[in-house]
């Protein structure tokens, strides 16, 4: 019969250091595809010499930063703030729909909790500007938190395409977005501008559920 020994307290530190370094290099490539970066070498170098850095630091082979540093840099990248009245999110991107599901996967992870109905109005408004405006063009999206109200704003440069609610029947293939933010917005509306509108919507934040 095999002897087996059990695990120390430096090899369980070890495991729960690697995958939350795991965790982060998800969450810094998350946070760079928003921007429209991707950095294929991006990975984890567990270190022979981890004594040297701390038991649950790891590397991370961005200039070998250390999991703190990457964790401010993903804060830097979603532009987050946790205070009331605070940009929760500011983003520069191309409207095209692979940058949607990042977008959603950001916008759940600066928010803090569960945000389907968030995730959907910036899912509509980015398709919106796709539909009407054109694929790869420039986009702002802005997430903004002011006591019990979330606001989510797409910007594009074209000042004429502007939204209208339509109410689409059983046989009509699209036209329902804006029926579907109209459903879960408290409110929404259109900005226009010289360089362009900005359709924003507002949500109850305290109707969204808390993070478990």
């Amino acid at each position: 019969m095999r002897d087996t020994q059990p695990a120390t307290a430096t090899t369980a530190a070890s495991i729960t250091g690697d995958v939350e370094t795991e965790r982060c290099v998800d969450d810094l490539k998350s946070a760079l595809a928003v921007h429209g970066i991707t950095l294929p070498s991006l990975r984890v170098d567990v270190p022979t010499f981890a004594g040297t850095y701390g038991r649950t630091a790891g590397l991370i082979a961005l200039g070998n930063c250390n999991t703190a540093t990457a964790r401010k840099l993903i804060t830097a990248l979603r532009g987050t703030g946790r205070t009331e009245g605070s940009v929760l999110l500011d983003v520069d991107l191309v409207a095209a729909p692979e940058v949607v599901p990042e977008l959603r996967r950001t916008l759940r992870a600066c928010l803090g909790a569960p945000c389907a109905d968030a995730q959907l109005c910036v899912t509509e408004l980015i398709g919106n500007v796709i539909r009407h405006v054109g694929e790869g063009v420039p986009v702002k999206v802005r997430v903004s938190r002011s006591g019990s109200r979330t606001r989510v704003e797409v910007s594009d440069p074209d000042p004429r395409a502007l939204p209208v609610l339509r109410h689409a029947t059983a046989d009509d293939g699209t036209g329902r977005g804006l029926a579907l933010l109209d459903a879960v917005a408290s409110r929404w509306g259109v900005e226009q501008g010289d360089a362009g509108k900005t359709v924003w919507c507002e949500l109850a934040w305290d109707e969204q559920a808390p993070a478990s």
